[in-house]
C-alpha cells in the first residue's frame, strides 16, 4: 500500500518523479487495486470465520450457564427430599455433591467461554475496522485511477495533435506548396510568353482581317455617329 500512497499524492514533486519512472502508471495501479480486493476477501473470510467462532462461543456461553443453574437447582431438590425423608441423607449428600461439582465444572466453561467471546469481539472489531479501510482505500485509488485514465487520455490526444502539428513543416508540406507556388508562376509567365510570340507572328493579312472585321467596323460607324451628334449639338 505505501507504493499507492506515493502514487496518488498528486501534487508532491517526489509523485510526478515517481511516475515518470513507471513503465506503465495505469497498469500497475490496477494491478495494486486486484491486490487489494484479494487482501479485502481474505480479511472478509478472515472476519466471517471469527464472528461464527464468537457465535459458537456465545451459544456455549448461554448453555454452561444454563447448565450450572440447573445442576445447582438438582442439588436444592436432593437435599430437600433429605429433609422430607424421601431420600437417604448420606445418598442425598453425595448426589447433591456429585450436582454441584457439574456445576462448579459448568461455571468453569462459562467463564472459558466469556473469555473466548471477548476475545473474539476484539477482534471482530479490529477486522472489521480493517475491512472498512481497506473498503475506502479501493474505493479511493478505483476513484483516483478513473482521474489518471481520463487525463491519459487527454494527454495522449493532446501529444498527438502536436506531433501531428509539429511534424507539418518537418514534412516538408509548406516546401511543397512552395514549389508548387513557383511552378504555377512559371506556367503563367510561359503562357504569356506564348501569347506575346503568338502577337508577333501575326501576318499582314491578319492585321487587315482584324481591322476590317464586323466587330471593328460596327464600333468605327458608332464612333462616328458619336462624333456627329456632338458636332450638331456644338453648331
Amino acid at each position: 500500500m505505501g507504493i499507492f500512497n506515493r502514487i496518488f499524492r498528486v501534487g508532491k514533486a517526489e509523485t510526478h518523479a515517481i511516475i515518470d519512472k513507471l513503465e506503465d502508471p495505469i497498469k500497475m495501479t490496477e494491478q495494486g487495486i486486484r491486490d487489494l480486493k484479494v487482501d479485502l476477501d481474505k480479511s472478509l473470510q478472515a472476519l466471517a470465520e471469527v464472528k461464527a467462532m464468537a457465535i459458537r462461543s456465545k451459544k456455549d456461553l448461554s448453555q454452561n450457564k444454563s447448565l450450572a443453574k440447573n445442576y445447582e437447582q438438582k442439588a436444592v431438590l436432593l437435599l430437600q427430599k433429605a429433609e422430607k425423608g424421601e431420600l437417604d441423607v448420606a445418598e442425598a449428600d453425595r448426589l447433591a455433591t456429585e450436582a454441584l461439582t457439574k456445576k462448579e465444572e459448568a461455571v468453569e466453561a462459562a467463564t472459558r467461554a466469556q473469555d473466548e467471546v471477548t476475545r473474539f469481539d476484539n477482534n471482530i472489531a479490529g477486522l472489521d475496522k480493517n475491512v472498512k479501510k481497506l473498503k475506502s482505500t479501493i474505493s479511493s485509488y478505483e476513484n483516483e485511477l478513473r482521474t489518471l485514465k481520463a487525463r491519459a487520455r487527454v494527454s495522449s490526444a493532446t501529444q498527438k495533435i502536436n506531433k501531428q502539428l509539429s511534424g507539418i513543416d518537418s514534412s516538408g508540406t509548406v516546401s511543397m506548396l512552395e514549389k508548387m507556388k513557383e511552378k504555377v508562376a512559371q506556367q503563367e509567365a510561359l503562357s504569356e510568353a506564348y501569347g506575346e510570340i503568338s502577337n508577333e507572328n501575326r501576318s499582314l493579312d491578319d492585321e487587315i482581317d482584324d481591322v476590317l472585321s464586323e466587330k471593328n467596323v460596327k464600333a468605327s460607324n458608332s464612333l462616328e455617329e458619336l462624333k456627329a451628334k456632338l458636332k450638331d449639338k456644338s453648331e
